[in-house]
């Protein structure tokens, strides 16, 4: 992590967690965080929807020059892009994995601008809608509104002691009768 409000931001969720893999969402007191607000963000864990924004904070809206509540999180994102930083928020949210990634986008003025995305996931519940956090922070003052973001580079920050794939974890979220069609 090299912005140092990902660093606080994801020592902050770090100690919420404790030995969990994630803290749950009322863990997260934003009075806490009150200086990191603006750059923060939830998604919800929709992939139909393209990830959408719950709640934006006013320097990540500014950045796109709109509110960006209920807007697609991969429509932010350069098309050839999108299904990467998709499958991303996808393991980040299901497999309980924070990520953070180096972003570049075009300002107004014709320069690029370099942002760090950090993605943290929330402990899932069952019959509990999921969501993530995350923080966007650009490296360089305000240039104005930015152009479709690109991906340069991004890593997960934990590696689980037992990796199971995402099949297989939405069904032991599962309760009660459920049918599983094509499944012997």
């Amino acid at each position: 992590m090299k912005h140092p409000s990902s660093r606080e931001f994801f020592a902050y969720w770090n100690e919420k967690r404790g030995r969990a893999r994630a803290p749950e969402r009322t863990d997260i007191e934003p009075s806490a965080l009150r200086d990191l607000l603006a750059d923060i963000f939830v998604l919800s864990c929709d992939a139909t929807a393209g990830y959408p924004f719950r709640v934006a904070g006013t320097r990540v809206c500014a950045l796109f020059g709109r509110d960006l509540k209920d807007t697609s999180f991969g429509a932010l994102f350069a098309a050839g892009a999108r299904r990467e930083i998709e499958e991303i928020v996808a393991a980040v949210a299901e497999e309980t994995l924070p990520a953070i990634a180096g972003l570049t986008a075009t300002a107004q003025d014709g320069s690029i601008a370099h942002l760090e995305l950090l993605l943290l996931p929330f402990l899932t519940r069952a019959h509990a809608p999921i969501s993530l956090t995350g923080l966007l922070a650009p490296f360089e003052p305000n240039r104005g509104v930015l152009g479709e973001l690109a991906l340069t580079s991004w890593r997960y920050l934990h590696q689980p002691e037992k990796f199971l794939p995402r099949v297989v974890r939405k069904l032991s979220l599962a309760r009660g009768f459920m049918v599983y069609e094509g499944l012997r």
